[in-house]
C-alpha cells in the first residue's frame, strides 16, 4: 500500500506556484480503491529540523514569529532544502549546518556529529512536505552570530536544560510540531531520557 509508484495521478493542474510551494488540484487513483479521488495538494520542498545540543547538554532553541498563527514560537532551527526536490544525504547535511548557523548562530564543534533520526510528514492531509530530523552534538556559538534570512523574524536564540525543555513541552509553551516531533524521536531513540 505504500508503494508510491502504485498511486496513479490521472490529472494534476497547478493552481499557484512561488519559490516555496505550489498548489495542485489532483486526481489520484489510490491503491486498493476502484475510483480516483480528487484532492488539493500543497507541494513543498523537503526540509530539515535540527536539535542543537551543547557540550553541557543544553538545547538551543530559537524564538521565531510565525505569521500564519500570529505567535512567537520557541522551536528548533529548521529550513527547506533549496538545491533539490529529492535531496541527497549530503544536501540534507549541508542544509542542517546552514540553518544551524543562520537561525541560531551555532556550529558543530570539530569533534561534533550529526545524527539522522529519519523523517516525518507534518501535515499529510494537505501537503507532501517531508521533514528530516537531526541532532547536532556538540555545538558551540560561531564567530558571526545568527544571521536569519530576510523573510525570517527570529528575535533570539537561547539554551535550555533538558528539564526546562521537558517542562516547556508539558506546559504547552512549545507548540511547534517540528520541535515536538524531534523531541519525541530523540526520546524514542534513547538520546534523551
Amino acid at each position: 500500500m505504500n508503494d508510491e509508484a502504485a498511486w496513479v495521478v490521472t490529472r494534476s493542474d497547478i493552481l499557484f506556484r512561488n519559490p516555496h510551494l505550489e498548489v495542485r488540484d489532483e486526481t489520484v487513483l489510490i491503491p486498493g480503491k476502484d475510483r480516483p479521488r480528487r484532492w488539493t495538494v500543497v507541494g513543498r520542498k523537503k526540509a530539515v529540523v535540527v536539535a542543537p545540543i551543547t557540550t553541557e547538554g543544553r538545547f538551543v532553541l530559537i524564538h521565531q514569529a510565525r505569521i500564519p498563527v500570529r505567535r512567537w514560537l520557541w522551536e528548533f532551527p529548521a529550513g527547506q532544502v533549496d538545491e533539490s526536490r529529492t535531496p541527497s544525504a549530503e544536501q540534507l547535511r549541508q542544509t542542517v549546518l546552514r540553518e544551524l548557523a543562520e537561525e541560531a548562530g551555532y556550529e558543530l564543534t570539530t569533534d561534533g556529529d550529526l545524527t539522522y533520526l529519519g523523517h516525518y510528514f507534518p501535515s499529510q492531509g494537505f501537503t507532501d512536505e517531508e521533514n528530516h530530523l537531526f541532532v547536532a552534538k556538540p555545538v558551540r556559538e560561531n564567530q558571526v552570530g545568527f544571521q536569519p534570512e530576510h523573510a525570517e523574524a527570529i528575535s533570539q536564540h537561547k539554551e535550555f536544560t533538558l528539564d526546562e525543555l521537558r517542562s516547556m513541552i508539558a506546559n504547552s509553551e512549545i507548540q511547534d510540531a517540528n520541535t515536538l516531533a524531534l523531541f519525541a524521536r530523540m526520546v524514542a531513540a534513547g538520546i534523551v531520557r
